[in-house]
């Protein structure tokens, strides 16, 4: 890292008739370190796999989805050429679909449908730079960067891969699949909103921002602040834990795409790593709290669980604070260092303002969940028994809680090993102390009675469901997009098919040859009828005929 040195080694696949598929993998510190975590992280995830999932009868199937979901990830983390990028996100998206649907329910079937189509789109847009990448000579993207930055050509590609990255990343108008992929297994959760799925857009982010336009930052800024705002806005109306985490997911990924599109591609990345550490612990010590709680999600039943799972509810605890910046923690080093270079960067008011609204967000829902989960008194069943995670749970839930502990301080040596200037006035140094103490309030009245039984009153009912609802985006996203081709197809159906074609093709056909074989059947059992009326009508023309 300190020579910044970057390794390229071909490894020729195969060769036929002189021509030869040669496949470039690319090392460099940024491929190696996330890769590094990508693979603790996953080991730990199958250790806690191995007692969360017991007694499953499919828990090999499971391991070997998982163990491709990493592959298809390393795919993606160290190639240079976007068509083995490709291969891995193809890879990352049908995997990511079969293990939403593991538990292969109606609920299960309906959201790893959302994900794999809103994962499409990104699919078509890596085509299409494919394809726009012909007249190269070489689908190496990384040799392009700076040599046509600023091209016409490349400012399409960019504009491509920044859609392929919003559909990953789940930025707004796609933010809808993302809460909804929580029908997965809860290590599975882990997974995918660490250090997999998701943050594979911000990776590829990473890896093409130097050929980011100055309207193409301003709209990732635009969006990714927006995605954030909402998804903190709506994780303090949300009362499943699972869907509050994985919101807080949706919130740091558009802060990392928010330190992109400022040019501080390299923060990001440092945010990237120590998210995936606390992210996952979180997901691990909610999957251990609604394991012991009969898999019930709804944090009111919960309360006073610090008595009950005192390891759980600590990890659990320490991830949290992670998340929203407790000095010393894995989260604090990265996300304070982004507001304070954000508060250096000339950026215009509304983006601060969304940033920082933001973070308060951030510490609100933060806190919030600390009320509701580990305060007050049990809530559930009064004679339920709890305990402890089990033994292969709590070794990895103990691997990652060092992580997230010592992390952060371990990360900024190694990728900031200088110290960085930073100069601010007080009012913007304190802003920050500000706006935490603010959002930490603000959960805690949020959690007790009085605000938070006049927020979802029925007075603000619209208010706190539109809130909560994440804007409406997921019905704008399934019913709303779903709905007007469905009845123009409902409408083309019973016009068409079962109306006019219906009555001149098969039907009409059908009553046409019946009533010609009826008449046909009538002349041939009436001969002698039928012959007396043709010569009493042929005698009567001939009468008629003679008389005038």
């Amino acid at each position: 890292m300190m020579n910044d040195l970057v390794y390229f080694i071909d490894w020729n696949v195969i060769t036929l008739n002189g021509s030869s598929v040669i496949m470039t993998f690319l090392f460099d510190w940024m491929s190696l370190l996330f890769m590094g975590f990508v693979f603790i992280i996953s080991s730990l995830v199958i250790l806690y796999s191995d007692d969360y999932m017991f007694g499953d009868l499919n828990i090999v199937r499971f391991i070997l989805l998982v163990l491709m979901f990493v592959v298809s990830m390393m795919f993606l983390i160290i190639s240079p050429n976007v068509i083995s990028i490709l291969l891995g996100w193809d890879g990352l998206g049908l995997v990511s679909y079969l293990l939403v649907i593991y538990y292969q329910n109606v609920s299960s079937y309906g959201a790893g449908m959302l994900t794999v189509l809103s994962n499409r789109i990104g699919d078509v847009a890596l085509l299409m730079v494919i394809a726009w990448m012909i007249n190269f000579g070489s689908w190496s993207f990384i040799y392009y960067l700076e040599i046509l930055s600023g091209s016409i050509e490349m400012e399409l590609i960019s504009f491509l891969v920044v859609l392929a990255a919003m559909t990953s990343s789940a930025q707004i108008p796609f933010s809808s699949w993302l809460p909804a992929a929580m029908a997965a297994p809860t290590p599975v959760s882990a997974l995918v909103h660490s250090s997999t799925l998701v943050t594979a857009g911000v990776y590829l982010l990473i890896r093409f921002s130097p050929s980011f336009s100055y309207w193409l930052n301003v709209v990732l800024l635009l969006v990714s602040g927006l995605t954030m705002f909402m998804a903190g806005l709506g994780a303090n109306f949300e009362f499943d834990l699972s869907k509050i985490i994985a919101l807080s997911t949706l919130s740091q990924l558009g802060l990392m795409i928010m330190t992109i599109s400022i040019g501080l591609s390299g923060l990001a990345f440092f945010h990237l790593l120590t998210h995936a550490l606390f992210k996952a612990l979180l997901f691990m010590c909610a999957g251990g709290v609604i394991h012991s709680m009969g898999d019930s999600q709804d944090i009111r039943f919960m309360g006073g669980l610090s008595v009950y799972m005192p390891f759980t509810s600590s990890s659990l605890m320490v991830s949290n604070f992670a998340l929203c910046g407790m000095p010393f923690l894995a989260g604090f080093y990265s996300s304070d260092f982004i507001l304070e270079m954000f508060s250096m960067s000339y950026v215009n008011m509304f983006g601060f303002l969304l940033l920082f609204v933001s973070t308060g967000l951030t510490v609100c829902y933060s806190f919030r969940l600390f009320y509701f989960v580990l305060c007050g008194d049990f809530n559930f069943v009064p004679s339920y028994s709890m305990a402890e995670s089990n033994y292969n749970m709590m070794l990895g839930m103990i691997g990652l809680l060092v992580m997230s502990i010592f992390g952060g301080s371990s990360l900024m040596w190694l990728i900031c090993p200088t110290p960085s200037v930073i100069c601010l006035p007080y009012y913007l140094k304190f802003l920050t102390l500000f706006v935490v103490f603010l959002g930490g309030w603000l959960g805690y009245e949020i959690a007790g009675f009085v605000l938070g039984d006049k927020l979802f009153s029925v007075h603000l009912y619209g208010s706190s469901s539109f809130a909560g609802s994440m804007w409406f985006m997921p019905f704008f996203s399934t019913y709303g997009v779903s709905f007007g081709p469905l009845g123009l197809g409902y409408s083309a159906t019973s016009v068409f098919d079962s109306g006019w074609m219906e009555y001149f093709g098969g039907q009409g056909m059908y009553w046409v040859l019946f009533n010609a074989g009826s008449v046909n059947q009538w002349f041939q059992y009436n001969n002698l009828s039928v012959f007396l009326g043709f010569f009493v009508m042929w005698v009567v023309i001939l009468l008629f005929i003679l008389i005038y």
